[in-house]
């Protein structure tokens, strides 16, 4: 049984167990508890710990585990409902909105309830991540001078040498920002590059991360369609002249959801499009670590191509790491990285030095490379059961391509199909989907489905999902 459900199911025995003892009493010992429940000694530890913090036990260093004292009743409920008035006046007058519909992110962030299967999961399951090599180096970089001073507001300058390495090309240390997680570097980088109420064009469909991001700064996503080999050049052109924009944000490499490469005709000619419009690209590579064993050679980052400073390119450990492991990169050249530097310094001062450390510590240990051959090996194993399950069970939602990178598939529901009853019969069947409307900026063409296959236990898991979801499509007219 995995470390996260023995420890949730502790908590629960020992919290139906607490009446036996009375206010004060002392609890059998870690030892004890160890034995009778034939359970780990950190598994013990978090359950007193989940305990302690809902107010039931009291664990003193040294001496043990102790049922808390009754709580003092909670004072009346206060009257909140001014706060409907302060929150809403003259909300429509707003350029930048003070309420930010989060839902499109929640799904993926959301843990589903205990035996439900993570169909829906943005980040790699525990048994994925590389959870002894990031222990490790975390140990190594508390210990090394420093490493918990104040670092540079622009990163660690090995890590920014590191991350320039990556990203290839003319980019140097010079030209990266190291930031808290892709997601605050997007942030930063729409901010910095168009003020609100401005177009900004994106890819369809797309990340609804970053449709929230562009949402809550105030401005208006304009959609550009994408097929088997990424964003359409042409439809691309039309929309910088009917729009004005001056951002496209794109994935070229395995994007989110589709699965799609950018193909090597139309890399040149999407720079050349922004550069006549004066526009920025701002190239989200986020799963580039996340490349599957069978996928050869990869093309470089558009990042790499760019000498005129038209890209502003984010990119991430996080995703081939842990969700915890928040260390990314915003990449630049020319006056555009003073002021992504200084929004960044205004509204997170700095990432904090010892989890820099703990990613240079990472990143040279030969840890680093064997977990990427193993993550590689594994997804690819990954995708080819859940690709192979669904056309045997469920041939009716169409798979019209499999990536060779990313860790999810996606797939067209039968006309018809309603995609939130099919959402909702999965979650009663024991399957967490993510429905495909977050995804589109405006009215989608088709219903659809973003099945992960990263966020789960194993290829055993992956075809009872399946099966859940056939008897779920089962129940859902179509």
């Amino acid at each position: 049984m995995h470390e996260r459900s023995s420890v949730g199911e502790l908590a629960d025995r020992l919290r139906n167990e607490l009446d036996r003892y009375s206010p004060g009493e002392k609890l059998p010992s870690s030892r004890a508890l160890v034995e009778r429940f034939r359970v780990s000694p950190v598994t013990v530890s978090r359950a007193l710990a989940q305990l302690a913090a809902e107010g039931l036990v009291v664990t003193r260093p040294g001496a043990g585990a102790f049922r808390a004292r009754p709580r003092v009743p909670a004072a009346p409920a206060g009257d909140t409902s001014w706060q409907e008035v302060a929150l809403s006046a003259d909300g429509a007058a707003d350029l930048v909105p003070r309420s930010v519909d989060a839902s499109g992110v929640l799904v993926s962030l959301a843990a589903p309830p205990p035996g439900v299967i993570e169909f829906s999961g943005g980040y790699l399951h525990p048994c994925l991540q590389p959870e002894r090599a990031m222990a490790a180096a975390l140990s190594r970089a508390g210990r090394r001078p420093g490493a918990w001073g104040r670092p540079p507001v622009e990163g660690l300058p090995e890590l920014r040498e590191w991350f320039a390495r990556s990203v290839g090309g003319p980019v140097t240390a010079a030209g990266v920002l190291v930031t808290s997680g892709g997601q605050s570097a997007l942030t930063t980088a729409l901010r910095a590059l168009a003020p609100p109420g401005a177009p900004v064009l994106v890819e369809s469909p797309t990340y609804p991360g970053m449709l929230a991001i562009a949402r809550a700064a105030g401005l208006r996503p304009v959609p550009v369609p994408v097929d088997a080999d990424g964003v359409r050049p042409a439809l691309l052109a039309d929309a910088f002249r009917a729009s004005g924009a001056r951002v496209f944000v794109c994935q070229p490499l395995f994007q989110n959801p589709t699965g799609a490469v950018l193909a090597p005709d139309r890399r040149g000619e999407v720079l050349g499009i922004a550069r006549a419009a004066g526009a920025f690209v701002i190239e989200d590579d986020f799963v580039r670590r996340l490349v599957h064993e069978d996928a050869g050679p990869l093309p470089r980052p558009l990042a790499a191509e760019d000498p005129d400073g038209v890209v502003v390119h984010v990119c991430s450990l996080t995703k081939a790491t842990s969700p915890s492991f928040r260390v990314s990169a915003l990449v630049a050249h020319g006056p555009v990285l003073e002021r992504l530097r200084a929004i960044q310094v205004v509204d997170t001062f700095f990432v904090p030095r010892p989890l820099q450390e703990a990613a240079l510590e990472l990143v040279g240990s030969p840890a680093w490379p064997r977990h990427l051959r193993a993550l590689s090996a594994e997804l690819r194993v990954r995708r080819d059961a859940m690709a192979a399950a669904l056309r045997v069970h469920l041939p009716e939602l169409a798979l019209p391509h499999v990536p060779s990178g990313g860790y999810h598939l996606w797939l067209r529901l039968p006309d018809g199909t309603a995609e939130s009853a099919l959402t909702a019969a999965a979650l009663r069947a024991g399957v967490a989907l993510t429905p495909g409307r977050p995804y589109f900026s405006a009215e989608p063409p088709a219903g659809h489905l973003r099945l992960s296959f990263a966020a789960v236990a194993g290829a055993g898991e992956i075809a009872e999902g399946v099966r859940r979801l056939r008897s779920a499509c089962d129940e859902v007219p179509g």
